[in-house]
């Protein structure tokens, strides 16, 4: 089983990867895990990626479709892998197509979770952290006993900057409008499923082991 997860930040798709790989036993590949190893490999395409990491510069995509080819050559992945973070664009979509096609292989499905914008909002901006032990609460899902103290230490919890709903909103309208093609290729191809990640996470997996099993 090859696939494709996908979703925006907040949309719980961190937990479920790792339940998914830890249940059909595939490797987890995610662009910045294959950078780190093939750098830490020194492999040839490891080095370029490793100049430019250095320099605070964006990987090619030249580089970046070298690395996952030879992370998708490897031997753990002749079971099957689940990609997170590659394909972003429709130019690596089709490098995706042409790495597997000559691995006599391909994508089986392209899974999106979906979440409202309001809730996602409200999921990354409802995070506080304790100034001084850093304990984490998050004013839905994990309050604190007492609004705006730590129960741990009695500390005074803040909104990091990068919560902000501004900035979680601008990162989410960048994510949107960069899929959007991405989710409309894989549609075309009758790849695409979707999943509502508004929901329980113990129900969303249950839908996407019975989508991954096919029984759906």
């Amino acid at each position: 089983m090859n696939l494709i997860l996908m979703g925006p930040p907040g949309a719980g798709k961190g937990t479920q990867a790792e339940r998914i790989v830890a249940e059909f036993s595939i490797p987890h590949i995610s662009t910045g895990d294959a950078f780190r190893a093939a750098m830490k490999q020194g492999t040839p395409l490891g080095v370029k990626a490793k100049e430019y990491v250095d320099a605070g510069l964006l990987v090619p995509d030249e580089v970046t479709i070298g690395i996952v080819r030879e992370r998708l050559q490897q031997d753990d992945c002749k079971g099957g892998f689940m990609l997170d973070g590659f394909p972003r664009t429709i130019s690596q979509a089709e490098a995706l197509d042409e790495i597997l096609k000559s691995l006599d292989s391909g994508i089986d499905h392209v899974v999106n979770l979906k979440v409202d914008r309001g809730l996602l909002l409200a999921r990354l901006t409802g995070r506080r952290i304790c100034r001084s032990c850093g304990a984490t609460y998050h004013e839905l899902f994990n309050p604190p006993a007492k609004a705006g103290v730590c129960d741990k230490c009695g500390g005074e919890l803040y909104q990091r900057s990068d919560d902000t709903e501004e900035k979680v909103g601008t990162r989410l309208d960048e994510y949107l409008n960069k899929t959007a093609p991405l989710l409309a290729y894989y549609e075309a191809k009758g790849l695409l499923r979707e999943l509502n990640g508004e929901r329980d996470i113990d129900e969303v997996t249950a839908e996407l082991r019975s989508l991954l099993r096919g029984q759906d």
